[in-house]
């Protein structure tokens, strides 16, 4: 690592430790793309990277998982319960499954949209009860971020609206996240993907997260 990344990543906050972010959804949602926004950001501030994909079901709607490690050395992806500094879900039955992976005094985000899947729509399977209040219990911030991106005109870019709140979360500069929003995005995109990218963060630092 040059000293130029070194005092970058030492700028960032995470050069003294590994930090693990859990993505979680469902196929369809782009938690793909999330996980290369946060990947690129964390390479571009010096830090080793390092990103494991899980897919379920092949076909839109199957279980999905990015983990993302960062930190000055990153020897493993191994992301054992309890280990997540921050989990970001894309739907909420997710961020249920996904909740023995917070590490204590970790954040959550969650977009506060239920998707019901093919085991439940065939009658094999029912969807849990009271999802919002045993979140909330947990102390997960909710995020309308579906909402978000549709009243920004831009229904594609839910995903890029967590990545705004999952921004507040970690020491990164502004700036390098929007390098990466611009760069990971389709060009006739980015402006609306910036957009979505503010309001995420700007609805997290205003509390709209809760």
């Amino acid at each position: 690592m040059t000293s130029e990344k070194n005092a970058a990543a030492e700028q960032a906050g995470v050069i003294d430790g590994t930090k693990t972010i859990l993505l979680v959804g469902v196929g369809g949602q782009g938690t793909i793309l999330a996980g290369k926004l946060l990947a690129e950001v964390a390479a571009e501030a010096g830090l080793d990277v390092k990103v494991s994909e899980i897919h379920g079901m092949s076909q839109r709607g199957g279980s999905v998982s990015t983990v993302i490690r960062v930190g000055e050395e990153v020897s493993t992806m191994v992301c054992d319960a309890g280990c997540a500094d921050v989990v970001v879900a894309f739907e909420a039955v997710e961020a249920l499954r996904a909740q023995h992976y917070l590490a204590e005094g970790g954040r959550m985000f969650v977009n506060d949209e239920q998707i019901t899947p093919v085991s439940v729509n065939i009658g094999n399977a029912e969807m849990p009860a009271k999802v919002r209040p045993r979140l909330r219990e947990m102390g997960a911030h909710l995020l309308d971020a579906g909402v978000i991106a549709r009243g920004l005109g831009a229904p594609k870019s839910t995903n890029v609206v967590l990545v705004g709140a999952l921004s507040t979360a970690l020491p990164f500069g502004e700036e390098l996240w929007r390098e990466a929003v611009r760069r990971c995005v389709p060009p006739a995109t980015v402006e609306a993907n910036l957009a979505a990218f503010e309001a995420g963060r700007d609805a997290a630092r205003r509390g709209e997260a809760r």
